[in-house]
């Protein structure tokens, strides 16, 4: 079954817009930084290329969160894509579980990146980078991230955010010679 509905510019745009959104499909990132304005992460799924010249990402953070002010003062980000395994990881970092951020950096899964931000040893790819513009826009802050350094898996499945729920993609098969 599928409905059209036409966004209104009321109370129920928010809600529309949000039910719409719950089907995109997206790959699952922890954010994380460290620096003078202290060390966080967060887990994001608005997270996307912007051009291969100067490579650059942008991500998408609430301007209403607690670690905005730490991601815009350090300015130094690691993106870290979420292999499936990861799936209890960025429920954490999405605030699920009353795990503490101190208790989420304390596990042996990290590595320090340049500038000491947060690296996810076994993430899908890492990516790091310096925050080299900020826009606000509406509720969010648009990040773009000038890339610095990126490491890359040859295996492991992705992890999506799709219609509320995290879901594994299977990596496909090797072509067979």
């Amino acid at each position: 079954m599928t409905s059209t509905q036409t966004l209104d510019q009321n109370a129920d745009a928010k809600k529309q817009f949000r039910q719409a959104m719950a089907h995109l499909s997206a790959a699952v990132n922890v954010i994380t930084t460290a620096g003078p304005h202290g060390r966080c992460g967060i887990t994001a799924s608005a997270v996307c290329s912007v051009t291969d010249t100067p490579p650059t990402l942008l991500v998408c953070l609430n301007r209403s969160s607690a670690m905005h002010s730490t991601f815009e003062g350090n300015r130094n980000v690691c993106v870290n894509v979420l292999t499936a395994e990861h799936e209890l990881l960025a429920r954490h970092f999405a605030g699920m579980t009353q795990v503490s951020m101190e208790e989420r950096f304390g596990w042996p899964i990290w590595d320090e990146g340049t500038n000491g931000v947060p690296v996810l040893r076994d993430a899908l790819v890492s990516i790091q980078g310096v925050i080299v513009d900020l826009k606000p826009v509406g509720s969010h802050s648009v990040m773009f991230l000038e890339v610095a350094q990126i490491k890359v898996r040859d295996d492991g499945d992705g992890l999506i955010y799709f219609d509320r729920n995290f879901h594994r993609i299977p990596r496909p098969a090797a072509a067979c010679a």
